[in-house]
């Protein structure tokens, strides 16, 4: 299987990453400063534009949307939250998507049937709302409206697509405290990306392979 991964230079994408080449998959890479394979900065589409001409004629089975940032953690509410971290977050985690399947859709017609993968969290979850984190649950949200969109409207050119929340993980973003380390998030979200068709295109769910609640 031909795939291609963003941010895959740490945490779960490069977990991923390790765990697909270990199967036999052509796994492409992509970080922001280009230390994982090609270099793709999500939110600049002279990035995008770039890496779809190194990328021209080269099927793609499977892209994995991983890339994307959570700059608003411990914000105040009532001095927190500035416009700029509105900006960026929404940049990179919604923006930076949709440019990243718009740029390599031709590369995905390419085989007869397709995979998109978008990294999620339960965060964007609206009936499970604890408070807090509201740029980065915001934008969450919006990724998860832009996947279920997308999967309308690309179900006839054989592409499905699915959202996934990885779980709680040890990463840098998810901190030392979390339930589960990313290669166990990797295993899982590899078992959900092999079960996404058509048939479940439109899907939010766990890593473990739970529907989630919206």
């Amino acid at each position: 299987m031909n795939v291609l991964i963003t941010g895959a230079n740490r945490g779960i994408g490069a977990a991923m990453r390790t765990q697909m080449m270990g199967r036999g998959d052509h796994v492409i890479s992509t970080s922001r400063d280009g230390s994982a394979g090609y270099a793709l900065d999500v939110t600049d589409p002279e990035s995008q534009s770039d890496l779809a001409t190194k990328l021209d004629s080269q099927p793609l089975d499977l892209l994995v949307c991983n890339a994307g940032i959570y700059l608003d953690k411990g914000q105040n509410l009532a001095d927190g939250y500035g416009s700029d971290l509105w900006a960026a977050t929404f940049a990179a985690n919604v923006t930076g998507v949709f440019l990243t399947i718009q740029s390599l859709l031709p590369n995905l017609q390419i085989p007869d049937t397709a995979k998109i993968a978008i990294i999620g969290s339960q965060m964007a979850s609206h009936t499970n709302a604890p408070g807090g984190s509201y740029i980065y649950r915001a934008s969450k949200a919006a990724v998860l409206n832009l996947g279920r969109n997308l999967a309308s409207d690309l179900s006839g050119l054989g592409i499905a697509v699915g959202v996934y929340h990885p779980g709680w993980v040890q990463t840098d973003m998810g901190g030392g405290t979390a339930d589960i380390d990313a290669t166990q998030s990797a295993q899982g979200l590899l078992e959900r990306f092999d079960n996404l068709s058509l048939a479940n295109t439109g899907c939010f769910q766990t890593w473990d392979g739970r529907d989630h609640v919206y």
